[in-house]
């Protein structure tokens, strides 16, 4: 979901400190493993993720939980100096915050269990979304991981041949993701969210 930020811009890779000083204050930037990327979101792109948060957003008010959507903030997983997310769609367990050391004053998440799902829009720098981020969402804990590929960008290796619009809902056992990827008039599955009625199409075309 990312383009890196031209090389004039970033001569060294910055720590999460030097990022957070020169980048923190504008959501389209994010930082892996000391790079930073600026996310430049296309409109079918925020559309797509739009669609996603307002249908679970429907999901947990009428289940009543205490869960939210993330509007703006990091996700900087602990231990980790060189890292921060900006996740399309994220779910935050609100019972979980007491834990968080910065959450109340800065906005950042750093623990995987603070995150209940989480949804990638693909663009352009689709590896991020199905490699790094699959194993570090997948190392935190995060119950669920959404990927959205509208555009069936993702290499063929993740998505087949002919490459087409891929939704890739991935759900963590025993530490591991197992993928299931959904395609066209498919009804999609969430373990989170077993009271979603959608098509993969639905999501990917967000509800066009």
């Amino acid at each position: 979901m990312a383009i890196a930020v031209d090389s004039a811009i970033q001569q060294k890779p910055l720590s999460f400190d030097e990022f957070l000083a020169h980048y923190g204050g504008d959501n389209r930037y994010e930082l892996i493993d000391g790079e930073v990327f600026d996310l430049e979101p296309t409109g079918l792109h925020e559309e797509v993720a739009a669609f996603i948060t307002t249908k679970i957003c429907v999901q947990i008010d009428g289940a009543g939980l205490p869960w939210f959507v993330l509007q703006r903030g990091l996700f900087r997983p602990s231990g980790t100096g060189m890292m921060a997310f900006r996740p399309d769609v994220a779910v935050v367990d609100q019972d979980e915050l007491p834990k968080e050391p910065l959450w109340y004053d800065q906005s950042i998440l750093t623990l995987g269990t603070s995150i209940k799902f989480v949804a990638e829009v693909v663009s352009s720098n689709w590896q991020n979304d199905y490699a790094r981020k699959l194993e570090d969402y997948a190392a935190l804990g995060i119950p669920e991981y959404w990927i959205a590929d509208y555009a069936g960008l993702g290499g063929t290796r993740h998505i087949g041949k002919p490459k087409q619009p891929t939704l890739s809902i991935c759900t963590l056992v025993d530490g591991e993701y197992e993928i299931q990827q959904f395609r066209g008039d498919r009804a999609i599955i969430s373990p989170t969210f077993s009271g979603l009625k959608l098509t993969a199409e639905q999501v990917l075309r967000a509800g066009r």
